[in-house]
């Protein structure tokens, strides 16, 4: 394609299944693919009807030049009328194709005409780095198939290929493939060991091209591992509600993608419920607590399920706590206190059940901290006993403080460290003890400002940073301390104003935002 053209009907209705783009210098590898591609026939389990759809299994047309392009500073009409009506963009990458300004040209015009649609970057020859075209190497990573010998080979690169386009399982192609050879070859030698041998040979290869597949999900399972902590964590940092939301939903497309849950790894499900438990969260800091509820409700089905066929497994324990955190969340969301305390009370029983087990494991200590700091926040807020809710909160505290002994350079235990400090002073404000809820306020304080001083772009240290500096001032306020209460109202707005200048569909923000007016409407009175 790329340094060279074909003609096509004037028929603006014309319907290709993919436009294949490459250098002159690969034509002969360009028309071997095409070739393949146009003759490949999916399986009939596969095979989708439609009008656009071939009925006997093949793909469809598959749109390749011919001829050199002239001379001229951009691509031909017929070009741009290919890749306008092509469901896909399949790219020969090698160092000639890297330096082709066509093939640069066409994978640009691709994506600005189909944003949505797939570009499978299959490579003939050279590493990644000096193969794929400069635009390749921009915006999302293409579907990649190796066509090399030391990579994937043809057979195993067209299936590839061919899974792309058609969006079909690769697991089921290969099997497919292993079958027809095996078909084939059974046909020519018609003896009866002869047949036996091939079947040796046809399941050794079905096995190795399994264990192709069953690697590419382990990478694939890996990413989605990546998306769901590291990748999760940094767009938390910085605000970035929506690029996680499509994080999330990508992820959850790689498993909608594996087909019946049940033949899932117990693995694989886990991974599952906790991507359901980072969409709900999301959706519930959009506000909407029915989607988040039943995303919630489905997890905890699942990791229900898993705990019940392995109950003393440490993993499935930790992953039901969470479900049983999420539904209980919303529950104290709707003020449910029944419901939350039902759920958390649980989720309390999972994590000492963990600390139990191993009780140096620091992860499960930080658990039975999040446990018991989620009863001392019910407690508070449900107006229990205040001596009660000031034991479950003063417990909580401890319990982190050990965390942070056992890790002292953990910046995300001293972060829960001082969220745990303001859960206490908000006990010892219920209780009447202004002056330890200040002194653990200063605690907290302490604490944040050094994080904050070390990451000041994270925006999740600004958000604890701002609730520390909103709720220093209602003390006060209640104190009659009218010069603290002025500028620590004043901070908080201000931390506020910027975190919404970067998320503005958060609702907490926006509720603090009237939160900390109405401390400086009060003060000024």
């Amino acid at each position: 394609m790329g340094d060279s053209e074909s003609h096509i009907a004037n028929n603006s209705a014309e319907y290709f299944r993919a436009f294949v783009s490459y250098s002159h210098a690969d034509a002969a590898a360009a028309q071997k693919l095409h070739r393949k591609i146009e003759t490949y026939r999916l399986p009939k389990s596969l095979r989708l009807a439609g009008i656009d759809k071939p009925s006997d299994g093949r793909l469809g047309k598959i749109f390749r030049d011919r001829e050199d392009l002239p001379a001229a500073q951009d691509l031909s009409e017929a070009v741009k009328q290919a890749l306008a009506v092509s469901q896909a963009l399949i790219v020969l990458c090698s160092p000639d194709a890297q330096a082709s300004p066509w093939v640069a040209r066409e994978i640009e015009l691709f994506r600005e005409l189909h944003p949505d649609r797939p570009i499978l970057a299959a490579i003939l020859r050279g590493e990644p780095e000096e193969a794929f075209p400069e635009p390749l190497r921009q915006g999302r990573e293409p579907l990649a198939a190796d066509l090399r010998k030391e990579g994937d080979g043809w057979r195993l690169g067209l299936l590839k290929i061919v899974s792309g386009i058609a969006e079909v399982p690769l697991d089921a192609l290969v099997q497919r493939d292993a079958q027809r050879r095996l078909r084939s070859v059974m046909a020519v030698t018609g003896g009866a060991l002869a047949a036996l041998l091939v079947m040796i040979g046809m399941t050794i290869f079905a096995f190795q091209q399994r264990s192709e597949a069953q690697h590419q999900q382990a990478e694939a399972e890996g990413m989605v591992e990546y998306m769901l902590t590291d990748l999760r964590t940094r767009l938390k940092g910085v605000g970035r509600l929506d690029v996680m939301t499509d994080v999330n939903e990508r992820a959850m497309d790689y498993y909608e993608g594996q087909g019946d849950l049940s033949d899932m790894p117990a693995e694989s499900l886990e991974r599952r419920a906790r991507i359901l438990h980072a969409m709900g969260e999301d959706d519930e800091k959009r506000g909407d607590l029915d989607k988040a509820l039943a995303k919630f409700t489905e997890a905890h089905r699942v990791t229900e399920a898993l705990l019940a066929q392995d109950p003393d497994n440490p993993d499935r324990i930790f992953g039901h706590a969470q479900s049983e955190y999420w539904v209980g969340y919303v529950a104290y969301m709707t003020n449910n206190w029944f419901l939350t305390n039902k759920h958390w009370s649980k989720y309390n029983l999972f994590a000492d059940k963990l600390v139990s087990g191993d009780p140096t494991n620091t992860k499960w200590l930080r658990e039975a901290g999040y446990a018991s700091g989620n009863l001392c926040t019910l407690a508070l807020r449900s107006q229990s006993d205040g001596k009660e809710a000031l034991d479950i909160c003063q417990s909580a505290t401890q319990k982190m403080q050990l965390v942070l002994e056992a890790e002292p350079i953990n910046e995300q235990a001293k972060r829960d460290l001082a969220n745990r400090f303001g859960w206490l002073a908000e006990a010892y404000i219920n209780t009447n003890n202004r002056k330890l809820a200040a002194k653990a306020y200063r605690n907290q304080e302490t604490i944040l400002e050094a994080l904050v001083e070390s990451k000041p772009r994270d925006l999740s240290l600004t958000d604890q940073w701002a609730r520390v500096l909103m709720t220093t001032a209602e003390l006060h306020k209640d104190l009659g301390n009218d010069a603290v209460v002025q500028e620590y109202s004043e901070r908080a707005t201000a931390l506020v104003v910027k975190l919404i200048s970067r998320d503005p569909k958060n609702q907490k923000w926006k509720k603090w935002k009237l939160r900390t007016e109405n401390i400086l409407k009060g003060n000024k009175k």
